[in-house]
């Protein structure tokens, strides 16, 4: 049932009516009322201007199914719904209503609407209207906003009209707000929003997306192979029967037979059949169609191309033109071309499925042929890549297979199997010169063999004859020029003793390249690998000459020794003391490590200096080597600390600082030149003078005088001492590196140490000097004793200098 007003106009949407309800699988919907039609989507419209007689009116939908011949009708009644008021008692202050119509009144009218215009709507009422005149008044889009005057309502009655046709693909909705107020003003009531839907009309064709479509499919495509998707689009309203859609395919070049279908509601195309052969047609062309209103007789249609390409598959075998072929060579000869063989293929040229594959199947199994494709011709190459012998072969056979690039396709059902053709390759005689076969001739000599020993040498032979027989000899190349080379027999002669351990072969062989010619000058060249057997000539070395032992942290040092000589002369080592001295034996002891390394241990009571340790090595073959070891046993936390002895970073001084300091050089320049070089008064007793181990020790570095005299302050001339195995002399607090600038160093506290010295002409730490003596006045003393002496002293008065 509908509540309609009691005069319809012609063409007016009354409502919509859920016929599917009835009968969902009804294909046809029918009104019997002939003043009145509905859409398959339900909507009920009115033909021409109807009156309902009595407010009331009936009228009967009929709905069939024309499959199952299932009919039923569904009774559409349509009623006026009059407005009720009850009368007011002159008493009542308030106005007491049986329902409101101040409120959003549902409102629609017809896009493209015919008139007449202005087009009444409807009528807008405010319930302040019964106690008071109002009038009422418009705003929104439409009509005081673009479109401007399309809707407009009678002052006094509230009647709304539409004054031209609405397009509903431009406007869909028109939200209008009504105003009812008094003469002087008052707003009687609220403003009343008001939407005016516009409802659609099948005004508009589906339009495809593209006007040609193009897609791709491979031949010989399995059936239902998707090939593309088209798509259409319609402006008309969403969701109705106007924008639903229905694809089809009208028409198919070339027409037979016929191998695409499309669905109807998604557009995707597919293959229906597999007879795509590129080879046959390689395109189609495809009058696609779409129609609205799900695809009815009375739909609205368009039409677009579809082309489709029928893309290249592996579907053709290559094929040999002819199954035999003959062609020849001349022996000796070879990355020369011998044959083309061509081939047919009626796959796509110049793709992976047409270019050629060839392979030889049988026939070359020494590796004298090889084949390639030509790639513009597509031809099979044959090729000589190794001499042939006329002797050994005079005709080869050969089994030749052909296939593509691109393996053959699984979706074609036949079965292919590799064309094969044969080619018989003749071997033309020639006249050939010496062969050196092999090339490479191995011979074994002794190193060390007495000059003129002779041994075989290169052999080599006429093809023709099968013997040496006038054959001449030469040597084109000998690093070393160790032999000489027969010229007719080819056996060879030592000139130079040989050393396997000079010679630096490669893989322990000796190469010697060697030119053998005949009485016609042909010639062939051959190498001579002589393998020089190694004899025990060589004693192992000891690796190491001079090595630190930190007392503080290390308890030993490894040493380590090397033998030039085979393996089989070589480890195990045998590590010794060679004749030591009583202090070195009874300090030093030696213990194996591995084969090529022994451990040198030192007693806990060993004092600190430098020690001249011999060690003897010898190697399984009894070969011996002695080598006198420097090691320095030296009061340290890492070996590099005895090599320059505890460098500082510089500090930057004042000019008073600095000034006290060269005052202090001066001063202990005098008495160290006096303690080393012995040049004052001698005193009884080894005991060092107080003043002079309360002394700071400076390092200046001020370039020396020379190597042969120091002159001190004071006036004293100290010689140096030339003998360096003493470490003890030389030009004393020497600063000067490597010819650098002079500078001053200072360390924390101002302690300072005696960094360097010089012997015989060159710099050397103090500590491998360890081991030498000082002479004070007539008592001499060991440096141990000396160090012990005055290190606890100079601590005392670097911390008093430090504190002061």
């Amino acid at each position: 049932m509908f509540n309609v007003p009691s005069k319809l106009e012609a063409d007016k949407l009354i409502g919509r009516v859920n016929w599917k309800a009835c009968l969902r699988s009804a294909d046809l919907v029918q009104s019997r009322d002939p003043d009145f039609r509905v859409l398959r989507d339900g909507s009920v419209y009115s033909t021409r201007a109807v009156v309902l007689p009595e407010g009331k009116r009936a009228f009967t939908v009929w709905l069939s199914d024309m499959e199952t011949e299932m009919q039923k009708e569904l009774t559409v009644v349509l009623e006026h719904q009059k407005k009720i008021l009850k009368k007011r008692s002159t008493k009542e202050a308030v106005l007491r209503r049986s329902k409101r119509r101040w409120a959003p009144i549902p409102c629609s009218m017809q896009e493209n609407s015919l008139g007449p215009f202005p087009l009444f709507l409807q009528q807008v009422q405010s319930d302040a209207a019964q106690n008071y005149t109002v009038f009422y008044s418009l705003s929104g889009r439409g009509v005081d906003q673009e479109p401007l005057n399309l809707f407009f309502i009678e002052r006094d009655t509230g009647n709304l009209y539409c004054t031209r046709p609405v397009d509903r693909e431009e406007y869909d909705v028109f939200d209008l707000i009504a105003y009812a107020s008094t003469a002087d003003g008052y707003s009687a009531d609220t403003p009343l929003p008001l939407p005016i839907k516009v409802e659609d009309e099948n005004d508009n064709h589906p339009v495809f997306t593209e006007t040609i479509y193009n897609f791709e499919v491979p031949e010989s495509s399995r059936l239902g192979t998707s090939v593309g998707v088209v798509c259409a689009t319609d402006k008309d309203e969403p969701d109705t029967m106007h924008t639903r859609l229905k694809y089809s395919i009208v028409e198919q070049t070339p027409r037979s037979p016929g191998l695409f279908s499309v669905h109807p509601s998604t557009g995707v195309i597919t293959t229906v059949s597999h007879y795509l052969d590129r080879e046959v047609v390689d395109r189609y062309t495809l009058i696609m169609r779409v129609q609205d209103m799900d695809g009815q007789f009375f739909g609205l249609v368009a039409t677009s191309t579809c082309i489709i390409t029928v893309k290249d598959s592996n579907d053709n075998a290559p094929t040999f033109r002819q199954n035999a072929y003959e062609t020849s060579v001349e022996e000796n000869t070879y990355n020369v071309e011998i044959l083309r063989i061509p081939i047919e293929d009626k796959d796509l040229m110049n793709t992976a499925n047409w270019r050629a594959n060839f392979t030889i199947l049988k026939g070359n199994e020494n590796g004298y042929f090889k084949i390639s494709t030509d790639q513009t011709t597509n031809e099979g190459i044959l090729c000589v890549v190794k001499p042939l012998n006329f002797e050994e072969n005079r005709q080869v056979v050969l089994e030749i297979g052909v296939n593509n690039e691109a393996p053959f396709t699984r979706e074609v059902t036949r079965v292919t199997s590799m064309n094969r053709a044969l080619v018989t390759v003749y071997v033309r005689d020639q006249d050939e010169g010496p062969e050196c076969n092999p090339a490479a001739q191995y011979v074994r000599i002794k190193e060390n063999s007495a000059v003129g020993s002779k041994i075989n040498g290169y052999k080599a032979y006429d093809p023709e004859s099968k013997n040496s027989n006038g054959l001449r000899y030469k040597k084109l190349h000998d690093p070393k020029e160790w032999i000489k080379i027969d010229e007719t027999s080819g056996s060879v002669t030592l000139s130079k003793i040989l050393d396997r351990e000079t010679a630096a072969p490669q893989n322990e062989l000796y190469n010697v390249t060697v030119l053998v010619i005949d009485k016609d000058s042909r010639s062939c060249t051959g190498t001579l690998a002589v393998t020089i057997e190694d004899v025990n000539d060589n004693a192992p070395e000891i690796l190491q000459d001079y090595v630190v032992i930190c007392k503080q942290k290390m308890a030993y040092t490894d040493i380590s020794a090397l033998d030039p000589d085979d393996p089989v002369y070589g480890a195990p080592f045998h590590f010794s003391l060679a004749n030591p001295s009583a202090e070195v034996s009874r300090i030093w002891t030696l213990s194996k490590v591995n084969d090529t390394a022994a451990r040198l241990a030192y007693q806990k009571n060993a004092q600190l200096q430098e020690y001249m340790v011999p060690v003897t090595v010898k190697d399984r073959g009894g070969q011996s080597s002695t080598k006198v070891l420097r090691v320095n046993l030296c009061d340290c936390s890492h070996p590099s600390q005895c090599v320059s002895s505890a460098r500082r970073s510089g500090v930057v001084l004042g000019k008073w600082a600095i000034l006290a300091i060269l005052l202090g050089i001066a001063l202990l320049l005098s008495v160290l030149l006096t303690l080393v070089c012995g040049v004052v008064n001698t005193r009884k007793g080894k005991q060092f003078p107080e003043d002079l181990a309360q002394q700071n020790l400076i390092i200046s570095n001020t370039e020396a005088p020379g190597d042969d005299r120091v002159c001190s302050a004071n006036g004293f001339t100290a010689q140096t001492a030339n003998n360096c195995s003493q470490r003890f002399g030389g030009t004393m607090g020497s600063g000067i590196r490597n010819g650098g600038q002079e500078t001053i160093e200072m360390v924390k506290g101002g302690q300072q140490t005696l960094d360097s010295y010089r012997c015989a002409g060159h710099h050397h730490t103090l500590d491998p000097c360890r081991g030498g003596h000082v002479e004070t006045e007539n008592s001499r003393y060991t440096y141990s004793e000396w160090h012990n002496f005055t290190q606890p002293r100079l601590g005392e008065e670097s911390i008093r200098g430090h504190t002061g």
